[in-house]
């Protein structure tokens, strides 16, 4: 794995700017790696052995997903919509887990870490994640995962249709309702909804 210097360079090129949540995603992601005994995640044969599960869509993630290869269409990243700044990293051949959880405490810390003079919160808090402790920035937990065998990596395995749409839907994602198998919009509803036909007249 690249030196802590190169790995936010490389993450903040990727994710368009440099700021709090990429330091914070670098470390997390370095020290999960290591702590699963991981230090080529990016490169076979190890990018076979990881998955991660984070629980924000914030800028941590993106940095977190740099530095060890992870995507959700390789199916080896997670996303489990939870509001926290944590990752759970979990190595798929040994089964040993540990989540991360950036700490509120660092955020009131972040200037005791900072070069003298220095006002600008935003900036205290990028000095200040590059140089506290690991056991000031983060809690450490080890942990169990049981990954589903239609979670892990690679081709799907599981797909049936929708009973009431005839989508397909892929790795056990579907819903039994009223003894009918259903996709998930048609079972509980959609993020979105379709136009009527003079709304869809106007954008023809």
């Amino acid at each position: 794995m690249d030196d802590f210097n190169t790995l936010l360079q490389g993450s903040a090129e990727a994710h368009g700017h440099l700021c709090p949540g990429q330091v914070v995603g670098v470390r997390m992601a370095m020290l999960g790696c290591r702590l699963i005994g991981l230090d080529n995640p990016r490169e076979l044969p190890q990018i076979k052995k990881l998955i991660v599960y984070v629980e924000i869509d914030r800028c941590a993630t993106d940095a977190i997903a740099y530095v060890t290869g992870v995507k959700l269409g390789r199916r080896s990243l997670k996303f489990i919509d939870n509001g926290i700044m944590a990752a759970t990293f979990v190595n798929l051949e040994t089964g040993v887990a540990f989540r991360i959880v950036s700490t509120e405490t660092s955020r009131d810390l972040a200037h005791v870490y900072t070069s003298s003079g220095c006002t600008d919160k935003r900036q205290q808090q990028i000095e200040g994640y590059i140089k506290m402790p690991d056991e000031v920035l983060f809690k450490v937990t080890p942990v169990r995962v049981n990954v589903p065998i239609h979670d892990m990596p690679g081709p799907s395995r599981f797909k049936v249709h929708c009973e009431a749409c005839g989508a397909m839907v892929r790795d056990k994602k579907e819903v039994l309702l009223n003894d009918r198998v259903l996709c998930r919009s048609c079972a509980y509803g959609s993020f979105y909804q379709e136009l009527e036909d003079e709304e869809r007249r106007k954008i023809a």
